[in-house]
């Protein structure tokens, strides 16, 4: 299993930006696909997960802001990220969580600054 992001980059407070992230390779019908983000020296920290079937869940300091939705036809995930925040800043991670197996993508920048 593989995942590609893509999306990220530099935005000023107040701006939105979009992520997605493409699962490929041997993908279960029932998984989890989410989002995680981490500063340096700072642990990885939850955003969003979305379940193939379910409600989405947020953590606290992106409820209204952000929106994750999954297109699984596509096996892709994605976070719309609105009213972005310089606290917003990290490096962005998508995961899928299938049959207890974490899987990781490669990561993407998120800059918010003016």
């Amino acid at each position: 299993v593989q995942l590609q992001a893509s999306g990220g980059g530099l935005v000023q407070p107040g701006g939105s930006l979009g992520l997605s992230c493409t699962a490929s390779g041997m993908i279960f019908s029932a998984n989890v696909m989410g989002w995680y983000r981490q500063t340096p020296g700072k642990q990885r920290e939850f955003v969003a997960r979305m379940l193939t079937q379910g409600a989405p869940s947020y953590v606290d300091s992106v409820k209204g802001r952000f929106t994750i939705t999954r297109d699984n036809a596509k096996n892709t995930v994605y976070l719309q990220m609105n009213n972005l925040k310089p606290e917003d800043t990290a490096v962005y991670y998508c995961d899928l969580n299938q049959r207890g197996v974490y899987y990781w993508g490669q990561g993407t920048l998120v800059t918010v600054s003016s």
